[in-house]
């Protein structure tokens, strides 16, 4: 099991009144991701800076594939600019990873929608131990789980984590703030121009 599919599953397992948009969830995949290339040593940061290390095979799809998509020439990338670029549609590229592995092993023939569907995907076992990481409180998961507002904010915080998993951690509440920031402005700006033709 990786990060990001453990905090897919807790997501889509979330009661419907704490769920969360793909955008929102696309970016903490990202940053899960990167937090697992650190466990790995498959990057270390240099500040906020990803600096990539030798190509690894991480056995998993989607990881390999955030390996492949590593910045290797300087000045490398910031670790707030790959939320934003590894995160687009991440959250589906998960999903239609999951609806390989349900129940019956075979492909669900539709999409899940996040914010309404509650079908459980994934096989049991991974559905296990994904729970367990999340009500047992481990700190990366429970910290990217209050970024996406899945829970209230973890007692523990960030305290003992690694300085570069909590750079990571910071960039993606970032990110998803940012995000929240430009739908707010965008709806302002929607009801604006709906006056401006309702007006007399």
């Amino acid at each position: 099991m990786t990060t990001p599919r453990d905090l897919l599953i807790v997501a889509l397992d979330t009661p419907a009144d704490r769920s969360v948009g793909q955008g929102d969830l696309s970016l903490a995949l990202a940053g899960a991701e990167l937090i697992d290339l650190l466990r790995a040593e498959a990057v270390a940061l240099d500040g906020d800076r990803i600096v990539p290390g030798p190509p690894l095979g991480m056995g998993d799809r989607l990881l390999d594939e955030s390996v492949a998509a590593l910045v290797r020439e300087r000045p490398y990338e910031s670790a707030e600019d790959w939320l934003w670029r590894r995160g687009r549609a991440l959250a589906a590229a998960y999903v239609d990873v999951l609806e390989t592995t349900g129940d019956d092993g075979r492909r669900r023939g539709r999409r899940i929608g996040l914010r309404t569907d509650r079908t459980r995907l994934g096989d049991p076992a991974e559905r296990g131990r994904a729970a367990e990481r999340w009500t047992s409180g481990e700190p990366v998961l429970a910290e990217l789980g209050a970024a996406l507002g899945l829970r209230d904010e973890p007692a523990g915080g960030t305290a003992g984590l690694p300085e570069a998993v909590v750079t990571v951690l910071a960039a993606v509440n970032g990110a998803v703030m940012e995000l929240e920031a430009v739908r707010q402005r965008r709806s302002i700006e929607d009801a604006a121009f709906d006056n401006i033709w309702r007006a007399p």
